[in-house]
């Protein structure tokens, strides 16, 4: 939905379903629903998540002609994917296969490029069109091995250089201007704000930048100008929280050097204070025990003073849930209307810290939701489903007109 300066979604990543018959059959049943339930009679925005699946057989025969016309007739618009996940995203082990294939494989340029194709077919005139997807890969496949790690970043960045110049041609074709988000997080090749800085500033302006002048014979600085224009960043409001990243302070750094933020995905991680009496701290192990599920990753940043501990799954950090951390922030998006849960909390701070900063310097414009862990939460948070994003809905909206 379009709200003053804003476009408003959810990120359908949360339905299950990989092919495009399964997509499409999610679309309908929950979208029209969930607009009429919201009561608005205006051109509602939609956050599709597609599998490199769905993205060939969208576009074969007459599915993406079909899939327009049904957006019209329902008055329903697409302005964001989410290209982060390729493959199987339910009923799997997904954990660190959701970084495959990463930046330096041609598979995830073949399959971005879909998806880039897509979006400018179907994107209204006027609107900018945003993808998020992966922070280049996976930091602990690098472990000990910095030579294969300088290999894959300066690949990945080559590629991504591809996807530009793609939307470039896009946009001076037709006038839509798109844009590729990366998506930082725990663990993730880029996972914070520093590291992003760094990524932009030793890679991608003057190894993409020298590349993308090359490609189209422009200078440098004519090149960094595009690249910063067509490469941003995601910022996940959870993946950032995790990290105990102040918004204020990462917006700081990306403004100094240019980088932009493509899309914003409001979501909530989990988040336990730790007390220092041994009983109660076993109550709250016993309680994060339904969270250590086997289909994501969920990332563990403990902090204990001004020292941050990370763990690569809930399950290793619960083995080690005896030290002298003051709190975890967990990698498991929870409902964002839910602050406080059963002696656990939420960083629902974070996301009225990152709408209020919004309000006052209007640094994006595309907003998304995206709580896709609705399968796998506990069983006393599960609510129906449409009864849930509806309600996601109204706490984030009422957050954004009141702020």
């Amino acid at each position: 939905m379009k709200l003053d300066n804003y476009h408003l979604t959810y990120c359908t990543n949360i339905h299950p379903g990989e092919n495009w018959r399964q997509v499409f059959a999610n679309l309908q049943h929950y979208i029209p629903a969930l607009k009429n339930q919201l009561g608005y009679d205006k051109p509602f925005g939609i956050g599709l998540r597609l599998s490199d699946v769905a993205t060939d057989e969208l576009l074969e025969r007459d599915n993406l002609p079909d899939f327009q016309h049904w957006l019209q007739e329902q008055d329903l618009y697409v302005f964001t994917l989410n290209g982060f996940p390729y493959g199987g995203f339910h009923f799997s082990t997904v954990k660190d296969q959701v970084y495959a294939p990463d930046w330096s494989k041609s598979e995830r340029v073949e399959y971005t490029l879909k998806l880039v194709s897509i979006l400018a077919k179907i994107l209204p005139d006027g609107v900018e069109g945003s993808i998020s997807t992966l922070p280049l890969s996976y930091k602990p496949w690098f472990k000990n091995k910095t030579l294969d790690l300088l290999s894959t970043t300066v690949s990945a960045t080559l590629n991504l250089v591809e996807v530009v110049a793609k939307m470039i041609h896009i946009r001076e074709a037709t006038g839509k201007m798109l844009h590729l988000g990366l998506e930082p997080e725990p663990d993730g090749l880029i996972e914070n704000g520093a590291e992003v800085v760094n990524y932009f500033q030793e890679f991608l302006l003057p190894i993409g930048g020298s590349s993308l002048a090359n490609r189209l014979k422009i200078s440098q600085e004519a090149a960094e100008v595009l690249l910063l224009e067509h490469v941003r960043i995601c910022y996940d409001t959870c993946h950032f929280a995790v990290e105990y990243e102040n918004p204020i302070s990462v917006l700081k750094q990306f403004q100094a050097v240019g980088i932009k933020v493509g899309k914003i995905q409001i979501s909530a991680a989990l988040q336990v204070n730790l007390p220092s009496n041994v009983e109660q701290r076993n109550i709250l192990k016993h309680k994060l025990q339904p969270f250590a599920e086997s289909t994501y990753l969920h990332q563990v940043i403990a902090c204990e003073g001004n020292n941050l501990y990370r763990y690569s799954d809930l399950d290793q950090a619960l083995s080690d849930f005896e030290t002298g951390a003051n709190q975890w922030r967990v990698h498991f998006h929870v409902p964002i209307f839910i602050r406080d849960f059963d002696g656990l909390q939420s960083t629902q701070d974070d996301i009225i810290d990152v709408i209020s900063l919004l309000k006052t310097h209007n640094f994006c414009s595309h907003l998304e939701i995206e709580t896709y862990t609705w399968e796998v939460l506990p069983l006393a948070m599960k609510l129906d489903l449409l009864a849930s994003i509806q309600r996601e809905y109204k706490w984030l909206l009422n957050l954004l007109i009141t702020t």
